[in-house]
């Protein structure tokens, strides 16, 4: 097109002109663009895959040198990415239970073994692993009772060879006869009727207020039991023997009564309840119309009263009683 001097161009050419800001350039520079957006996310998935993959890698190794926190960073690191993977559970819960945060070990056990039931197996010979290291190592009998209780519940019935006899005394240290038991028994299961086994569960069932079992037991073991623990023996025999011979002298069951008053003063323990026992048997003497047996009683139990007392005194005035009032020839 020609342009006429000193005119104007048309108006179809200036629009020709104005139909891209950058023209045939600007659509491909456009092109470019994308192109380049497209690339640039294509490599931020790939960068993050790498990075999920370098995290759990570097776990991995942190684990094998025994750097248990370092590892755990990096395995909550990889499950925060990937929250349904049950191979980064278990990883994850692995290194919970290295570091002692057993309730979150199995928190985590329990969500894999609910995605894959097979895990079960895997939690729980991880838990009594470290279970047996904190009795064999550390003697953190807290761990060890929190990792064991943790691997029976994802797995109960699981075996707990090695681990019944210190978790019992670990309990029994700490006052908790009731979960000791139970650990006592698996002990005896394994060990066999070991006299310090026997003369333990004994103890627990005492601290319970079970002294009938307690007496059966220590009954068992009354003539092995090592030399160290034969004051204990006679001490917890004893202490049983009064308690229930007090309850049966309150039921009127003399005979019963006198039986088992009998084996606290033949034990001599406890050395605070040897005088009273020696006064019950003379009231029951006497009740039984057993008069010289009954003073002879009262007499002993003058002379084990610790200290003077009121005690020597009631026994002094059942004397006098049988003596002087009723005679020693008729019922007492």
């Amino acid at each position: 097109m020609v342009r006429r001097p000193g005119g104007r161009e048309p108006a179809g050419a200036r629009s020709a002109q104005r139909e891209s800001p950058f023209g045939r350039h600007g659509r491909l520079r456009s092109g470019l663009l994308l192109s380049v957006l497209v690339l640039a996310a294509l490599l931020g998935a790939c960068t993050a895959a790498g990075s999920d993959e370098g995290a759990l890698q570097r776990g991995d190794q942190a684990f094998a040198q025994g750097d248990y926190t370092e590892a755990l960073a990096e395995y909550r690191l990889v499950l925060r990415q990937n929250p349904n993977d049950v191979d980064i559970m278990v990883r994850t819960a692995h290194a919970f239970a290295r570091t002692g945060r057993i309730d979150e070990a199995k928190d985590l056990y329990r969500e894999a073994v609910e995605r894959d039931p097979d895990v079960a197996d895997l939690a729980a010979a991880d838990l009594l692993r470290v279970a047996r290291q904190a009795t064999e190592n550390r003697r953190d009998g807290i761990m060890a009772a929190a990792a064991v209780e943790a691997a029976l519940e994802l797995r109960p019935g699981v075996n707990l060879t090695g681990l019944a006899r210190p978790l019992a005394d670990h309990f029994s240290r700490n006052g908790q006869y009731g979960q000791a038991l139970p650990y006592y028994q698996k002990a005896i299961g394994e060990m066999g009727p070991d006299p310090n086994l026997i003369l333990d569960l004994a103890r627990a069932h005492e601290e319970l207020g079970d002294c009938e079992l307690a007496l059966t037991y220590l009954d068992q073991v009354v003539d092995d039991v090592p030399v160290l623990r034969r004051s204990e023996v006679d001490w917890r025999m004893g202490h049983c023997s009064f308690e229930l011979g007090m309850e049966a002298v309150e039921d009127e069951r003399l005979d019963e009564a006198l039986e088992l008053l009998q084996v606290t003063v033949e034990m001599g323990e406890p050395r605070n309840r040897v005088a009273q026992a020696w006064f019950e048997i003379g009231e029951i003497r006497a009740a039984q119309g057993r008069c010289q047996d009954a003073i002879q009683a009262f007499e002993q139990a003058q002379r084990e009263e610790l200290g003077g007392g009121l005690l020597i005194q009631r026994a002094r005035d059942r004397i006098d009683d049988i003596r002087f009032r009723r005679g020693t020839d008729g019922p007492c």
